[in-house]
Formats: structure tokens, C-alpha cells, sequence
């Protein structure tokens, strides 16, 4: 039977397509894996309430407090967070499907006018003195994103001056390319 046949045929192909996609994912975890272990790697000798390095969502978060880098209400990066930034700037050269994305972050305290008009300007302003300082370390320009999330990204409550600390911080997110995925998926 000719139906049958047919049928046969397709559940061959997406069975080969569901293989192909855990095959295609499991080599992502490792590489993923294995990119937080370099960039960990590349960033000790840094304080560990200053810089940490973490899996979340099938990404690598670097998480750079406000002291590491800027001085209050600054975007100019200091010398300590220019070394941070330059040690993650070899790794990301020798991962090149990584997409970067730069968070800036802030506590909830407005800021008084002066550079900036408020801490979305702020935080966007920050995230790109990051992706200045990587594009001047050779990372291609075409892998980084810079956004500002204000203070509307808290990873601790804004009640304390500790947490308004911890608030204030820049993540630099790296994702894996997913082109791979993407074509697997499209074969239908």
C-alpha cells in the first residue's frame, strides 16, 4: 500500500529530524559548558561579590557589580573593569558563535540631572562603554547587543543599600548561535 508506505517514510524523516535535534543540543550544552568554564576561568583573581559567572537558560551571565567598573553615576569603565572586560574579550575571540548582549543595570534611586537623564540613560550608556571596550579587543561588532534595563530588572529587592548594590550592575549574556537549529527545523 502506497499510504502506507508514505507514512512509513515521514515517520522515518522526523524521527531522523528529532535525532538530529538532540545530537544538535547536546553539542550546544557543551559548548555552552564549556565557554562558561573558559570565561571562569579567564576572570579568577577578580572578587567574587565583584564578578560572577553562571548558567541560566541554556546561557552564560556574567554579572559585573557597579564598583568593579564605574564610579556612582558614571559610564566611564575603570581599570579593574577594563581588565575584567579584556580577559572576556580573548575568550569571546576564540568562541566566535557567541552572540554578546550587554545589560546595564541600576538600582531605583532617580539620578540628579546632569549626563544623564534618568537610569535608563544610564544603564544604556553603560552597556555601551561595554561594547566600546570589546569592539577595541577585536570583538566583531556584529555579535554584541547593548540594551539598558533600568532598574526594572532587580535580582534583589531595592529596600537596603546592599540590594541597591547587587542592583547595580552590567550582565554580559552569551548565547550560542542557533543557525544550526534553525535549518533542522526548516527542513519541514
Amino acid at each position: 500500500d502506497q499510504s502506507l508506505s508514505d507514512k512509513d517514510r515521514q515517520l522515518k524523516d522526523r524521527q531522523k529530524q528529532l535525532d538530529d535535534l538532540k545530537t544538535l543540543l547536546n553539542r550546544q550544552t557543551m559548548a555552552i559548558n564549556s565557554l562558561k568554564s573558559k570565561v571562569a576561568d579567564a576572570l579568577t583573581g577578580f572578587n567574587a561579590q565583584d564578578l560572577t559567572v553562571e548558567m541560566k537558560n541554556g546561557k552564560v551571565y556574567v554579572s559585573l557589580q557597579e564598583n568593579l567598573l564605574f564610579k556612582s553615576g558614571s559610564d566611564v569603565v575603570g581599570k579593574p573593569g577594563s581588565d575584567a572586560i579584556g580577559k572576556l574579550a580573548t575568550v569571546l575571540n576564540k568562541n566566535p558563535d557567541v552572540n554578546i548582549e550587554i545589560e546595564g543595570h541600576t538600582d531605583n534611586v532617580p539620578l540628579i540631572k546632569g549626563k544623564f537623564d534618568d537610569n535608563w540613560d544610564l544603564s544604556a550608556s553603560r552597556a555601551l562603554s561595554i561594547v566600546r571596550i570589546l569592539e577595541k579587543d577585536g570583538v566583531d561588532p556584529k555579535r554584541l547587543i547593548a540594551s539598558g534595563r533600568s532598574e526594572y530588572s532587580p535580582v534583589v529587592s531595592n529596600e537596603s543599600a546592599d540590594g541597591k548594590a547587587r542592583n547595580r550592575r552590567t550582565e554580559i549574556i552569551l548565547s550560542p548561535k542557533l543557525d544550526e537549529l534553525y535549518q533542522i527545523l526548516d527542513r519541514n
